[in-house]
């Protein structure tokens, strides 16, 4: 139940988000049409142009320097809100998590246990495989989701609606 309280707060929050999406993988990468077969980068783009900036957009391989070095660029060019796509999982090559949370000033724990219950209703125990995160580096949002489409539509009914007031309190 929303307070009255909290949606007159809410109303303060910033309208214009700029918002950076990075979509890790190696194959994707490498494919000079990976901007086409992303799909969820295209679903990112196309959702978030609805109510905010989409500034910036890239697929990288699963490098770690790569990707610090992208998070950091993008912050340096007045990016809001960053979301990766990709590199969550358990193999190997997956490496988004243990790049990005050793960033983070504040951790967003909700985001990653609203994200896990969400799945668990969808995918059972297979929502185990999913490390979705959500933080703060240089007043800057970051989240991080899976790669597939379904997994970015969860993680986007969790904040879509919220990433002005969040933008907000991350830059205070």
């Amino acid at each position: 139940m929303k307070s009255e309280t909290m949606e007159l707060h809410k109303k303060k929050a910033p309208i214009k988000v700029s918002c950076g999406i990075i979509t890790l993988s190696d194959r994707f990468s490498n494919d000079k049409e990976g901007k086409e077969k992303d799909l969820s980068g295209k679903y990112l783009i196309d959702e978030l142009s609805k109510k905010y900036d989409v500034d910036d957009y890239t697929i990288i391989p699963d490098e770690k320097d790569i990707l610090k070095d992208t998070i950091e660029s993008m912050i340096d060019n007045g990016i809001d809100v960053i979301i990766t796509t990709g590199g969550t999982g358990l193999e190997s090559r997956d490496i988004t998590i243990e790049t990005v949370e050793p960033l983070f000033e504040k951790e967003m724990k909700g985001f990653g246990e609203i994200f896990r219950a969400i799945s668990y209703e969808e995918l059972g125990a297979g929502s185990l495989l999913s490390r979705a995160t959500a933080g703060v580096y240089k007043k800057t949002l970051i989240f991080c989701m899976p790669g597939s489409p379904n997994a970015v539509k969860t993680g986007m009914k969790i904040f879509y609606e919220e990433l002005g007031h969040l933008k907000k309190h991350a830059q205070k």
